[in-house]
């Protein structure tokens, strides 16, 4: 199974991993369907997200360090604006 994973990072894993130089991507509240060619890391600044998969739903927003694995299909649901770096690997 393709499992989303979330986390609070601390500021050193962070740095570590250089998310401040990172592209940055914003979103209005909204709905779409998306598909990952390739993981993706990403550390949202600001908003809240519903991702939903077959195996189920998962909320996510500001602070949190989500990776989505390459090859997963979802629905995103913007609840709040976001605002987030992001790298795909």
């Amino acid at each position: 199974m393709q499992e989303i994973k979330v986390k609070k990072p601390t500021e050193k894993e962070l740095s570590d991993l250089g998310v401040n130089n990172w592209p940055i991507w914003e979103k209005e509240v909204s709905k779409f369907d998306w598909s990952y060619d390739s993981t993706e890391m990403c550390y949202l600044l600001a908003g809240k997200v519903i991702v939903k998969t077959d195996s189920g739903e998962m909320e996510f927003g500001k602070g949190d360090f989500v990776t989505f694995p390459e090859g997963l299909s979802c629905t995103w649901e913007v609840k709040e604006p976001v605002r987030k770096h992001y790298k795909f690997k």
